[in-house]
């Protein structure tokens, strides 16, 4: 009865962005039995991409309202769910996929027992890969890199997306966390993650993050391009959250580099362009480049734009200028959704399963 149920949790989380790929082994059961309890399992099926308040989920669920109520706000406090309180005192929740969503949430609740469970499930569902028709994260470049002259539109500049915002907060990157628990990591700053507006009240409710103001925001951006990170906000025009990322221990740019031309499935407005006379020799850029799209020849490096992803990174510390940013073709770029709902949505309705 109780495999029933997680047997159950395991197949609504695959019909969400990103799946949730069933194993040959009996890890992802393991793994959701360590995150929910059964109450929390059984409820959670009930959960959709729709932000609904505990009556209409105890409706459903045929479950008296103060227990779901109870329930919700415990799965909520967990990170097994997302939850948005208004002004009203209103509560609505809302279903979210594994990743992005549960397993971000887990920040501080990662353990030697969880990470372990969570690398044999990722080393498991390999064999199971899910396609999506757009990203749930794209890449933008740093402010530093944009030539003023450059066609640049408001969501493709992280100074004007944190000007939109009037709430934010930090939280600790989880890959890096995560690689530091198991023995591995980086030097880049651990407290990294900008999470903004309803999810910065989520992090911050339930202690996932602290608070910060703008000046803060900036602070955080400039040791994040100090220490060669990849700004990754949500894919939409009105940004969840802003990761910034290292290629050694982030997921996203881990894959994102074992592809042979990461240009063509990153979702990113822009590439480098490189004009070789103008190079000195100087390596900075080899240094910055995450994605290795930058290789060292005799006296001057060249420039692989099948693996640019368009961060800039190798662009604000080029002292020649033999390095900047151009817009990609608009047949190049891949569709921004305005809201992050409005990504999940797209990707849930269009998700296709590859044998």
């Amino acid at each position: 009865m109780e495999e029933a149920i997680y047997k159950k949790l395991a197949e609504h989380l695959d019909q969400l962005p990103g799946g949730f790929s069933s194993c040959d082994t009996v890890i992802d059961l393991r793994l959701l039995q360590r995150l929910f309890s059964t109450e929390e399992a059984e409820l959670a099926v009930y959960l959709t991409l729709d932000r609904e308040n505990a009556q209409m989920i105890a409706e459903r669920a045929k479950l008296p309202l103060d227990e779901t109520e109870q329930r919700l706000n415990q799965m909520s406090k967990k990170g097994l769910i997302f939850s948005v309180q208004q002004e009203n005192s209103a509560t609505f929740y809302q279903a979210v996929p594994f990743v992005i969503g549960i397993y971000e949430f887990q920040v501080n609740n990662l353990s030697k027992e969880l990470i372990r469970d969570l690398a044999y499930y990722w080393r498991a569902r390999s064999k199971t890969t899910t396609t999506e028709i757009i990203p749930q994260i794209r890449t933008i470049p740093i402010g530093e890199s944009i030539d003023p002259h450059l066609e640049v539109l408001s969501y493709e500049q992280v100074n004007e997306l944190v000007k939109s915002k009037d709430r934010f907060a930090v939280a600790p990157c989880i890959c890096r966390r995560t690689a530091k628990m198991t023995g591995g990591g980086c030097d880049a700053p651990e407290e990294s993650c900008l999470v903004l507006g309803e999810w910065a009240d989520y992090y911050i409710r339930d202690g996932r993050g602290r608070s910060i103001n703008q000046s803060e925001v900036y602070e955080i951006l400039a040791r994040a391009n100090t220490a060669n990170l990849v700004l990754q906000p949500s894919n939409s025009m009105d940004p969840s959250f802003i990761c910034c990322c290292c290629g050694c221990c982030c997921g996203i740019l881990e894959g994102l580099k074992n592809h042979p031309n990461p240009s063509e499935i990153v979702s990113s407005s822009f590439i480098a362009k490189f004009e070789s006379e103008l190079c000195t020799g100087c390596w900075i850029c080899l240094e910055r480049c995450q994605m290795q799209a930058l290789t060292e020849e005799i006296g001057r490096v060249a420039l692989n734009t099948n693996r640019c992803i368009g961060c800039g990174l190798c662009v604000s510390t080029c002292p020649s200028g033999a390095l900047s940013l151009v817009r990609k073709p608009g047949s190049d770029q891949t569709k921004i959704p305005a809201t992050m709902d409005g990504t999940w949505r797209i990707i849930s309705q269009a998700q296709t399963k590859i044998p």
